[in-house]
């Protein structure tokens, strides 16, 4: 696994949240376990393009972080689920409001990413 070689830059908020939710899946994770989506099959199947690798660990982050809990079942096979902390629950309103300025900027955002990909 990653081991980190320096310490973060930790000065201020958005060096923070972006520790924090630095990771392609950690957002719609959020979002999706926000939703009912608890279990780890299910957010497998809500962001196919992940691997259950990446998911798994940035599960583990997002519980590190405090930002979700894990619950393991006594039974067989296991049985896992994950909900949103308080903590979590907070992000909520922020992820949303990102998700609704793509939504309005989605044209343009779509344009801008095409065209940087096409020059690489």
């Amino acid at each position: 696994m990653y081991e980190r070689k320096t310490m973060p830059n930790l000065t201020c908020g958005l060096d923070l949240i972006g520790e924090v939710l630095y990771g392609k899946w950690k957002m719609r994770l959020l979002w999706f376990i926000n939703q009912g989506h608890l279990r780890p099959s299910a957010l497998q199947r809500k962001i196919p393009d992940a691997s259950r690798r990446v998911l798994n660990i940035q599960l583990k982050e997002l519980e590190e972080h405090e930002l979700i809990s894990r619950t393991v079942y006594p039974v067989v096979p296991p049985k896992v689920e994950y909900k949103l902390t308080e903590f979590g629950q907070s992000l909520i309103p922020i992820i949303g409001a990102l998700g609704m300025w793509g939504d309005k900027y989605e044209e343009k955002l779509r344009t801008v990413i095409i065209r940087t990909l096409k020059s690489v």
